[in-house]
């Protein structure tokens, strides 16, 4: 067996199967991978990234309001007048939208997902051999190799310096060393040297696989907007059902009872007034806006590479008063950053005066030759980048002047140089040059702390400000004769400077992170990472303003859950944080109220994505967890969430100011079909007229207004607000239409049939129509802008079209003359001051309620 000692080039590491190290074992044979195939026991999964088309149509098909407004439009069918159906067309537009957007992100989403099937060398039979990932199978001896991802998990047999990049599994972003004994996880990544690995589970039973397992359940977003309109819709089920049977038992009556009815077909007539009341209580324009403006927001944000895959999200952006945030992928990029070179002495001995440490231009000449490799790993290129553009000193060593050098491994955890004049330079781990040194080798020990407290107190220090810190140190003549100058340290080396590096933050993390301070949004920052290193980096981008945010270890936070939300208040970034604490902090902040956004790309923040109100998945993350988010930043930049968050709250704001003229057509429909229930009369308007009143004072301008920008905070309420908005205006349309519809005909002695029939349902129309439009200029204040100007658009616009004539016979509108001109002009100027008085109630009770709903205070 090798030893797990053992160290390997980088170009050995990367070698073919059949160039692998050879070892003892044989791996399994011919039979045992038949076998094993045979009885399940292979690495093949069926990674699901979303719901299936099936599922999309479904949630979008059978809902409440589809039922209500489909049957509705049966009935209207079954008489023949199909241009009183036409209401039905918004169900087919808005299970439309909802389906196609869906099934947009859905495709988008699986097109992220697609993993490149990478090829794995694995020991049967005695050789190496090349296999694809879902054809490993249990028991197999794997090689891993730097570069790529764990296929499976496994434990190690014999490591060449194989270090894992675990951040995907538990947030932690530094590299973790493995050597024999140690197991391997699944959606780990080598980063440096090779390991020979028994695999120990496959498929789903792996370490990522039972995370998965834990979120594939599909749960809806909370809309508090959809439950506002469900609640309608429940109720309105409620109300229409009873009030569906009166309707057509008044109407047969009016038609002269049920034998007249259905043996002159006026059960048709009786059909479609029954049809006119249920349709106008529903607010079917309501659930239309919603959904095209969440798709429309959808889009939009989709051009900035911000993926919506359902559409109720976007409503949840409205509403988000706490952010958790993952550190590598939002503050940082993942990148290393060089900052500076710190020297640990003067140049000139201070009792000799002779130099001691090499000049400024040799230290940066070493550092630069030293790390100029053939394959210089991340460290290396920043520092090389960093020299470039900070002191413009590329490598000017003369062509053979470096004799020797020996690469960077990660077992070593340092590189080194030697010029032809014998003189070497060390670059590496401070802790790992230092061990090698005279001193430390005297002194019989392997923690050089103690015998250089200076260095390391300035290494600390620097630790804790988030950097993270490399030794330049230097001999200036070579190893002693017969010791092997590739793989150890040169006793006489001397610490030069300590190089400062940091992990790179991305440009826009301080200004995004401003801006959610301004909206009153409350960041955390949640990650694997050492708390105080994090806290540092965190500092550095403002996360808290000027001040420094508290941190805590979150393997000191408590498990209550109340106790845990108390905790919470007073911490801006927890450290070295669990996936199953992750989980928590996220139900401990909705104990408190919060509505919560998560942002992740780690297999370990799937569950917490599941648990928030907003999950949040880079465009890199784990299938797993973008599958759970709601949100994917296709692009992986921080900077799109204040659009996103922005969008959110456009659309909700707009929505609560627009919803009210949909609902005060329930208000007045659910009047006026009691009113006609009561006073056995024909209905004053047919569906037909609603659809044409509806378009211009409602749907239209309401679609319009909800584009305008607005970016105030989404406060839960949402259908009380407008309730109580909708019912003056809803009140004074309702009794408008039935004082026009009692008092008209003896006035104009008109019956309730016939050609004065169609004349009193124009004026009841024209009544409403103007009720319409002053409902519609009081939600788009203030008037003295382009506002103003659309609600006179639309009052034109109706006004226009009874004129034509093509409009006014499809909608059998008959304009009004003579006499009955006179009377619909009374009739509308009544219901001006009849819409006037009911705000004006509204207006004098509410100065007398305070807004947490108290009994209105008697005047003495």
């Amino acid at each position: 067996m090798a030893q797990a000692s053992q160290v390997i080039s980088q170009a050995d590491q990367q070698k073919p199967a059949s160039a692998l190290p050879e070892v003892a074992m044989p791996g399994l044979g011919t039979a045992e991978v038949q076998q094993r195939i045979s009885s399940g026991q292979t690495n093949a999964l069926k990674e699901k990234t979303s719901r299936s088309i099936w599922q999309i149509i479904r949630a979008n098909v059978f809902t409440l309001f589809n039922a209500i407004i489909f049957t509705a439009m049966i009935l209207v069918l079954i008489t023949g007048r199909w241009r009183d159906a036409l209401f039905g067309f918004v169900l087919i537009i808005n299970t439309g939208i909802g389906i196609f957007s869906e099934v947009r992100s859905k495709r988008t989403l699986d097109r992220l997902s697609i993993l490149v099937e990478a090829s794995y060398a694995v020991r049967r039979n005695g050789t190496n051999t090349e296999i694809t990932r879902d054809k490993i199978v249990l028991d197999d001896l794997l090689w891993i190799r730097a570069g790529e991802q764990v296929p499976a998990d496994g434990q190690v047999l014999a490591s060449y310096g194989l270090e894992l990049d675990e951040s995907m599994l538990t947030g932690e972003s530094r590299t973790v060393k493995k050597s024999e004994g140690d197991s391997v996880q699944s959606g780990s990544t080598a980063t440096a040297g090779m390991a020979l690995v028994k695999v120990t589970a496959v498929g789903a039973n792996s370490y990522a696989a039972k995370i998965t397992s834990q979120v594939k359940k599909f749960t809806k977003t909370h809309s508090d907007l959809n439950d506002g309109i469900n609640k309608i819709l429940k109720v309105m089920t409620i109300i229409g059902i009873p009030m569906v049977v009166l309707l057509a038992w008044s109407q047969i009556r009016v038609v002269g009872g049920f034998e007249a009815a259905f043996t002159s077909d006026l059960w048709k007539d009786a059909d479609i007034s029954a049809v006119s009341g249920v349709v106008g209580m529903i607010p079917e324009g309501l659930v239309l806006l919603t959904s095209l403006n969440f798709a429309i927001a959808a889009m939009r944000l989709a051009r900035q590479n911000t993926l919506v895959q359902e559409l109720d999200a976007v409503e949840t952006l409205a509403r988000v008063d706490a952010l958790n945030l993952d550190k590598t992928g939002t503050i940082t990029d993942g990148g290393i950053v060089f900052d500076s070179i710190e020297n640990l002495g003067d140049s000139n001995d201070a009792d000799t005066g002779s130099p001691r440490y090499p000049d400024e231009k040799t230290v940066r000449r070493a550092l630069s030759d030293i790390c100029n490799e053939e394959s210089p790993n991340a460290t290396a290129r920043a520092v090389l980048e960093g020299l470039k553009s900070k002191t413009g000193t590329p490598s000017d060593s003369k062509p053979g002047s470096i004799q020797s050098r020996t690469p960077f491994s990660s077992a070593r955890k340092w590189s080194s140089i030697t010029y032809a004049d014998g003189s070497q330079w060390f670059f590496g781990a401070p802790e790992v040059l230092l061990s090698g040194s005279q001193a430390a080798i005297n002194a019989d020990t392997n923690d050089p702390g103690s015998l250089y407290p200076d260095v390391f107190k300035r290494i600390e220090a620097f630790a804790e400000k988030g950097s993270r810190v490399l030794l330049l140190a230097y001999a200036p003549k070579t190893n002693a004769q017969g010791s092997d100058p590739a793989e150890t340290v040169n006793p006489g080396i001397v610490p030069v400077s300590l190089i400062i590096c940091s992990e790179s933050i991305r440009d826009d993390a301080r200004e995004t992170l401003a801006w959610f301070r301004e909206q009153g949004v409350r960041c955390r920052v949640i990650s694997g990472d050492n708390p105080g290193t994090v806290a540092a980096i965190a500092g550095k981008v403002g996360l808290t303003g000027d001040s420094m945010p508290r941190y805590m270890d979150a393997r000191n936070l408590p498990d209550d859950v109340e106790e845990l939300a108390e905790a919470l208040e007073d911490i801006d970034v927890l450290g070295r944080v669990l996936p199953e604490q992750k989980k928590a902090i996220v139900q401990a902040l909705h104990s408190k109220g919060h509505t919560v956004a998560m942002t992740g790309d780690g297999v370990n923040d799937a569950l917490a994505l599941k648990e928030a109100d907003l999950g949040i998945a880079m465009g890199n993350a784990a299938p797993a967890t973008k599958a759970v988010a709601q949100i994917v930043l296709v692009d992986s930049k921080f900077s799109h969430l204040p659009s996103v968050v922005a969008r959110g709250r456009q659309v909700m704001a707009n929505m609560e100011r627009v919803a009210s003229l949909f609902l005060v057509k329930t208000v007045y429909s659910v009047l006026i079909s009691l009113g006609v229930v009561l006073s056995f009369m024909p209905f004053p308007y047919l569906p037909r007229h609603i659809t044409y009143i509806g378009f211009l004072t409602i749907g239209t301008p309401a679609f319009i207004l909800a584009l305008a920008p607005n970016t105030r905070r989404y406060i839960p309420g949402f259908l009380k607000r407008v309730v109580a908005f909708a019912f003056p205006g809803g009140m004074a349309a309702g009794l408008s239409v039935l004082l026009t519809a009692w008092i008209v005909p003896p006035l104009m002695h008109w019956s309730y049939s016939g050609s004065d029939l169609a004349q009193l349902r124009t004026v009841c129309s024209i009544v409403l129509f103007i009720v319409g439009i002053a409902v519609l200029a009081r939600v788009a204040r203030p008037l003295r802008s382009w506002r103003g100007i659309l609600v006179l658009f639309f009052f034109a616009a109706g006004v226009i079209g009874a004129f034509i004539p093509f409009i006014a016979r499809f909608f059998e509108i008959y304009l009004p003359a003579g006499r009955s001109l006179v009377i619909t002009a009374v009739a509308v100027c009544a219901a001006v001051v009849l819409f006037f008085a009911c705000y004006g109630v509204q207006g004098i009770i509410s100065r007398y309620t305070d807004r947490s709903g108290r009994r209105p205070v008697r005047s003495r």
